[in-house]
């Protein structure tokens, strides 16, 4: 029998579940008026498209039959990878994860009338906010309008090119095109729309973050795909979409292990390797370098008086200066060399096949970006900006700095330091070890 303290809390987690539910407490009311504005047209204009196309198609029993499989499709497929998403979402730095549920929205979109669709996406949503992640509930509307309008654009496209009746999966090579041409239409609304409110969210924040990450437009492609699959054998052999549910739950879990080798691997903040893999790097890199008979380049990058930023504008703005400086060396250094992050204000790169001359020109180039470089940030006084940057850099080379990768690294790291002591702002090239 529950104890009258047990009562009690499920009677608050009511009371605030019930909060969360009123309009009038929404935070939603609370953001600019641009955001405002824009979630409240997104969620009118899919009230619009759900009006507009109530009536379009008649229902028919098969109709009904679909919607049953993909609805219990996507439960299953929710439950069975229930703690890897919960795992995914908490570990996930930066924009919001996606998710394979468009694999069941989407296949949706090709066999259901539209009113049929719309159920299928409420439900898998109402389904996954229930047991995944329990957003605000604008928050929630707002996702699922976005759905709903990249339905309305690839069923759009989907009946001017498709040579079959709507809705159905269309046969043949136009079909195939109809099919594809959807699934872009219905990627680029939805993410788009999404794009949108987060950059009106943030308007000082870097478009980039905001667009994501190119590997997560990956997953969603390949849930677009698995959709298409589950159309079509929704179409002609529906008992096979239990062996896809076997494959689809497999995936998944190889997306995990793949999501936390990332993560183990990647400094959280700048997004570059961190000090245990990027020493992994130059361990791989050096034993190329010798098998090759080539030299490999090593830069040591310290911030200079890097703490000022930090008792200047708060260490959120540090964080902001420091992510913004990880890209200015992404973008100055080549696609095969390797960049880390040593803890705190300190970088390294590894630049394979690369002479000490090459390597002390590109420390240079590297502290002549850092100083041009200006980051405004935000502060408890408002937005500021921070310029004024310096950094300095130790370069050395193997083989010419030592004859393995732990003389080469203190090869670096002592120049970086002689850097510091002769003032700051400045390269210094290791000696090499013919001459020490």
């Amino acid at each position: 029998m529950p104890s009258i303290r047990h009562w009690a809390r499920q009677r608050r987690r009511r009371r605030r579940t019930d909060a969360a539910w009123s309009p009038a407490r929404w935070d939603l009311w609370s953001v600019s008026r641009p955001v405002l504005g824009y979630v409240l047209a997104v969620d009118l204009l899919a009230l619009a498209a759900i009006a507009a196309t109530i009536n379009l198609v008649d229902l028919t029993a098969s109709h009904w039959r679909w919607l049953a499989i993909l609805a219990a499709g996507s439960a299953i497929h929710i439950e069975g990878s229930l703690r890897i998403e919960r795992l995914r979402e908490r570990t996930t730095v930066g924009p919001p994860y996606v998710n394979l549920k468009g694999m069941w929205t989407f296949a949706g979109i090709l066999v259901l009338p539209p009113p049929l669709a719309v159920v299928l996406i409420v439900t898998t949503y109402v389904h996954s906010w229930l047991r995944l992640s329990r957003v605000p509930p604008y928050r929630w509307y707002f996702s699922a309008s976005t759905i709903v309008l990249a339905a309305a654009t690839g069923a759009v496209f989907l009946t001017a090119i498709s040579p079959d009746p709507y809705p159905g999966y269309p046969h043949g090579p136009l079909g195939l095109v109809a099919v594809g041409t959807a699934a872009l239409a219905y990627w680029f609304v939805n993410y788009a729309l999404v794009v949108g409110a987060i950059m009106l969210s943030n308007p000082t924040g870097e478009a980039g973050k905001a667009l994501g990450r190119l590997a997560d437009q990956f997953i969603v492609a390949g849930a677009l795909g698995l959709g298409i699959a589950i159309a079509a054998l929704i179409s002609g052999q529906p008992w096979t979409l239990a062996a896809l549910l076997v494959t689809v739950l497999a995936l998944h879990r190889a997306l995990l292990v793949g999501h936390f080798q990332d993560a183990a691997r990647t400094d959280p903040l700048t997004r570059v390797a961190n000090l245990a893999f990027w020493h992994q790097l130059a361990a791989t890199e050096i034993a190329r370098a010798e098998r090759g008979g080539t030299p490999l380049g090593v830069l040591y990058i310290d911030l200079d008086h890097f703490k000022t930023v930090n008792d200047t504008y708060g260490h959120a703005a540090g964080d902001t200066v420091l992510t913004a400086i990880a890209d200015e060396l992404r973008h100055e250094l080549r696609g095969d060399d390797q960049l880390g992050r040593l803890g705190g204000e300190e970088f390294a790169a590894l630049l394979p096949d690369t002479t000490a001359a090459d390597t002390t020109a590109t420390g240079e180039r590297i502290r002549r970006r850092i100083a041009a470089l200006t980051v405004e940030v935000a502060t408890s006084n408002g937005p500021a900006v921070v310029d004024g940057l310096t950094c300095s850099i130790g370069a050395a080379t193997y083989p010419d700095a030592g004859p393995d990768i732990n003389a080469a690294l203190l090869a670096a790291d002592t120049a970086m330091y002689a850097a510091k002591e002769a003032g700051r702002n400045r390269v210094i090239t290791a000696p090499t070890s013919a001459s020490t």
